[in-house]
């Protein structure tokens, strides 16, 4: 693999809820029934699972994925198929017209609209381009056993194979017709082979809240809140991702931001794709009705996953401040420079939807920083882009509470987290291998804190932590961890602390250890490498199955430690991706696209598929349900109340905004597996 930093703004390889009302009750069997009476509270859980592994992949909706998922007898599911969308083959089907992507118009003129007025139907896909290395980043084995050992011996393989054998940005012409596609999605497979590099579409805040279209005159009965996902290929082509204050390049094409309609692609798993992710789908328990919790990509999400909330900006000491806009950073350093930490999604004038503001930054590592937007004042309708996702939430048939304090402004994408791995503050350091665009420490509460106080034990085991410890700037081209991805270290609370980082904080060589010998804590977060997390264009669908099934046959593998364990097998974000699935609206910040949520349990039954509605925040609520724990604040998102849901549509709560626990994944009367 070429070497290059893995962070958020210099690779593509980013480095994805609490004491309920009433605890559900099966009919079967109630779980409270299961309390331990116990004085340690880490073993006095209201269900029989006591060790949770939460692991988390990149970039994958669930219609990506499982577009033609067909469950078992007795199931249903939501996706392409079922729909009709598209046939078994893969071609368009009865109902592909559901799918219609459009064309549209955002001017300078009209302010940033979160779903366009002026639209029109794209006769044809712009041409989907080609993403990922010419050839593959590592060449053998052995080298693949030396840079990672997060895969089963037979997985070592796919790390030296899947080149595109095409230049980056170019049109794929491994897929079928691909200059002559259908307004809508289409199968990626057999002409980019499942074990191959594909692109990585746009998954930004603004940019995903443009490709659903979320408009309450759109909204019906089975998609109540509006969102059409109607505008993925016009987003990808007119403003993709980085744009950070530049002007429009001239000549500007279908091509020039590099992506074409690679959002449109879907997997097909009739056909033999991702077939051990259908295993476990087939053998435990699946739902269809999972969400990643924040519009946008990587870092946001991981922060909610690991707060229920979003964080902002702060001088460093726990109060709210501004963040730097068109001013001089990094003064006298090599990294000096005028950058603009805030958002600004309105259009340049004279184009058509390429945005003012909006980016990673540019520049720093050794040279002038640039651009940057990240951050909105949300509390703000005037704030660029703000008024119009504002003007949604409150026309919804429900209240929405946008959860925008005032004065604050919320990171919505990618910063580099406030501290490096040794606790040292990297904000504040300006050196030529670090970046300015670093957010500074967060006093934002997190599930360490709670399961600190409570004395249960945790830990988050991030790939590759050894090496990034002592190469906090990657200087090392194998260092392939992902700060970004570890919500702890954007923590005063957790990083400052040496005998809870040394103790919470650790690598995955540590997990291996831990299962193998019986001493997994009750709560784990496991975050797999830049090359194995299934990121797109740098990493694989099928090196992600390689990461989990070796957790998964490891845990299987020690009786007593499956006999009570619970595998959370889910990503980030979409990544881009299109899916048909219904987004409920929760916030300023959320829900986003479907994202996969599989569990591998004993407790699970065979095959099911769960439709209660579900984001990254349930997995705080199982979490605090299943130990007795309080939501994380007053204002997380964990103190939403469980969906109810009606016979006529599962999937939109009657009672929003609401999220689920992921309880009903499981069936506690029910342990063969």
């Amino acid at each position: 693999m070429p070497q290059q930093k893995f962070n958020s703004h210099t690779w593509t390889l980013k480095c994805s809820a609490a004491l309920l009302a009433g605890l559900q009750v099966f009919a079967s069997c109630s779980i409270a029934a299961y309390a331990q009476d116990n004085d340690d509270h880490q073993s006095h859980t209201r269900t029989p699972i006591k060790h949770v592994i939460v692991i988390i992949g990149e970039n994958r909706t669930f219609d990506h994925i499982f577009a033609t998922y067909k469950p078992k007898r007795g199931e249903k599911v939501d996706n392409l198929l079922s729909k009709g969308i598209i046939n078994a083959d893969g071609t368009p089907g009865p109902n592909y017209s559901i799918a219609t992507q459009y064309t549209a118009v955002d001017s300078a003129s009209d302010g940033f609209e979160q779903s366009p007025m002026y639209k029109s139907i794209y006769p044809l896909l712009p041409t989907p381009l080609a993403g990922g290395p010419t050839t593959p980043y590592i060449s053998t084995i052995a080298e693949a056993k030396a840079v990672e050992d997060g895969l089963p011996d037979s997985y070592y393989k796919y790390l030296t194979t899947g080149g595109t054998g095409l230049k980056h940005g170019t049109p794929d012409t491994r897929i079928l017709n691909y200059n002559d596609l259908p307004p809508g999605p289409f199968q990626l497979t057999p002409g980019v082979p499942y074990d191959a590099y594909a692109a990585s579409p746009v998954h930004r805040f603004y940019q995903m809240r443009q490709q659903t279209d979320c408009n309450v005159e759109y909204a019906t009965q089975w998609n109540p809140s509006g969102c059409k996902s109607d505008l993925f290929p016009w987003v990808e082509i007119n403003v993709g991702s980085n744009v950070n204050g530049k002007p429009q390049p001239q000549p500007f094409t279908e091509e020039t931001t590099g992506e074409g309609s690679a959002a449109m692609g879907f997997y097909n798993v009739q056909q033999g794709d991702a077939p051990y992710l259908t295993y476990l789908a087939n053998t435990y328990a699946m739902s269809d009705n999972y969400h990643q919790g924040v519009m946008g990509g990587t870092g946001a999400n991981h922060i909610m996953l690991g707060t229920g909330d979003a964080i902002w900006y702060s001088d460093g000491n726990g109060n709210p401040a501004r963040p730097p806009h068109n001013q001089m950073v990094a003064s006298g350093t090599p990294n000096a420079g005028v950058v603009d930490e805030i958002e600004n999604p309105n259009a340049q004038p004279g184009t058509n939807d390429w945005y003012v503001q909006d980016g990673y930054g540019g520049g720093s590592y050794g040279s002038a920083s640039y651009g940057g937007g990240s951050y909105s004042n949300c509390s703000d309708s005037d704030a660029p882009g703000v008024g119009s996702v504002l003007d949604y939430l409150s026309s919804l048939s429900y209240e929405v509470n946008p959860k925008c304090d005032p004065g604050h402004f919320y990171l919505l994408n990618n910063y580099n987290p406030g501290y490096f791995g040794n606790g040292v503050v990297a904000s504040s350091d300006t050196s030529a291998n670090n970046t300015v665009f670093t957010i500074p420490p967060s006093t934002v509460r997190n599930i360490g804190d709670a399961l600190l106080e409570k004395n249960i034990s945790w830990k988050y085991y991030g790939d590759q932590w050894n090496i990034y410890k002592n190469d906090p700037d990657y200087l090392n081209p194998a260092n392939a961890y992902c700060n970004i991805c570890n919500f702890f270290q954007y923590s005063t609370s957790i990083m400052t602390n040496t005998a809870v980082r040394n103790a919470h904080l650790q690598d995955t060589v540590d997990l291996y250890q831990d299962i193998q010998n019986g001493t997994l804590p009750a709560v784990s977060f496991v975050k797999p490498s830049g090359f194995v997390d299934g990121h797109p264009s740098s990493s694989k669908l099928d090196l992600f199955e390689g990461f989990v099934k070796k957790i998964v046959d490891g845990v299987q593998a020690n009786p007593k430690l499956w006999k009570d364990t619970a595998i959370f097998v889910t990503v980030d974000e979409g990544g881009g991706y299109y899916d048909s699935g219904y987004i409920q609206a929760l916030d300023f910040f959320g829900d986003g696209t479907r994202i996969p949520m599989i569990v591998v349990s004993r407790y699970t039954k065979p095959g099911h598929i769960s439709h209660q509605y579900n984001d990254h925040v349930s997995i705080l609520k199982f979490i605090e349900a299943n130990w007795g724990l309080d939501p994380l604040t007053k204002r997380s998102r964990d103190n939403m109340p469980n969906p109810r849901q009606n016979g006529v549509n599962p999937y939109v709560p009657t009672n929003g905004p609401a999220i689920g626990d992921l309880m009903d994944l499981f069936q506690f009367d029910h342990n063969d597996n």
